[in-house]
């Protein structure tokens, strides 16, 4: 092979792996676009909505007003009884199925419990409550002894009213879900939102495994 052909060789390989790189790269740009999107502020631990189809049939329209409607319900019930634990609930601007909430009243070992609950389109509603522990969520990656603070939560998933759990950053929370299966629950869910404060304690429990230091007594009932 002379030194032409050889020149036009190595120009056709060239511009071939210009294409090929030009063609991958317009491929790739969608999924660094969405990597790239700015994390949420807020917590929105909760299912997030089906995804997004170009066409809608009946059934998923239809599913989509019950949770809807769901929603709307939920917000009442949030509503008359949020003042009750002194607690007020907006609805997040990020998943508009989620109501989102802190108590800060009535606990000792906590600065507060961030509530979220969220109709998710499985026909559930979940709780999601994370304790704030000195200006941040409980990590079982940063705490003095994660061993023992997961061997906690274990057993709490076991004996307590609420499981608990870690998300996938490592936070902690205790949960709790309730089916629609029977219609709209409002009952249960007084009787979780009711329930909520009784965290505090087992946060805590959890405070020589957190940094070492013992459960502060709770505050007196207000008058």
């Amino acid at each position: 092979m002379n030194k032409s052909s050889r020149r036009t060789v190595w120009v056709l390989t060239l511009l071939c792996l210009v294409f090929c790189a030009s063609a991958w790269a317009q491929q790739a740009a969608p999924s660094a676009r969405l990597s790239a999107a700015p994390a949420a502020v807020e917590r929105v631990r909760l299912a997030a909505l089906s995804p997004a189809s170009s066409a809608v049939g009946p059934a998923q329209a239809a599913g989509e007003e019950s949770r809807v409607a769901t929603r709307e319900k939920l917000r009442k019930v949030l509503d008359d009884f949020g003042p009750v634990i002194h607690v007020e609930f907006r609805q997040s601007q990020r998943q508009p199925f989620n109501f989102v909430g802190v108590m800060t009243q009535g606990i000792s070992n906590s600065e507060g419990l961030e509530i979220v609950i969220g109709v998710t389109a499985r026909e559930t509603i979940g709780f999601r409550i994370y304790p704030h522990f000195k200006g941040g969520y409980i990590n079982v990656d940063k705490v003095k002894d994660s061993n023992a603070l997961m061997r906690q939560l274990l057993q709490l998933s076991d004996q307590a009213f609420m499981f608990w759990g870690m998300d996938s950053t490592g936070d902690v929370f205790a949960g709790y879900t309730i089916t629609l299966e029977s219609g709209f629950p409002e009952a249960a869910i007084r009787v979780v939102l009711n329930s909520i404060h009784n965290l505090d304690k087992f946060v805590g429990d959890m405070r020589p495994s957190i940094d070492g230091t013992t459960a502060t007594a709770p505050p007196p009932p207000p008058h």
